[in-house]
């Protein structure tokens, strides 16, 4: 069995018809709107931008400041990994300067609910 997070914004309506027509699905075990109580959500973000000269620092600290781990060095690039919200891995990205990234992969978000809430199928 797997697990799917689908990432989805809409009026209740919208979200019932989504659930709705997710549920007619053979293959669908259960749906969960994660909304509907306390939950995490995370995304991960894999970023290659350029660190050159005065600019290995400059990043270095900018992945230090996001909590991010540098996890491949080269003459002139590091990759570096994220992990957060959303609206984190855009805050990241704004704070670079025009230019400096060289290639970026996301996975979008993932989430489970709080605390004892468990999903049971």
């Amino acid at each position: 069995m797997s697990r799917m997070t689908i990432v989805t914004a809409g009026s209740d309506d919208v979200v019932e018809q989504i659930t709705k027509q997710l549920n007619k699905l053979v293959e669908v075990v259960k749906v969960i709107d994660l909304t509907d109580g306390n939950h995490i959500e995370r995304e991960l973000m894999l970023v290659k931008v350029r660190a050159a000269g005065k600019d290995r620092e400059e990043m270095k600290r900018l992945a230090d400041i996001f909590r991010g781990s540098i996890l491949d060095v080269t003459d002139k690039s590091y990759t570096i990994e994220l992990t957060g919200t959303g609206s984190k891995l855009d805050a990241f990205l704004q704070a670079m300067e025009p230019g400096m990234i060289l290639e970026t992969v996301r996975t979008g978000a993932s989430g489970i609910g709080r605390g004892e809430r468990i999903l049971r199928v």
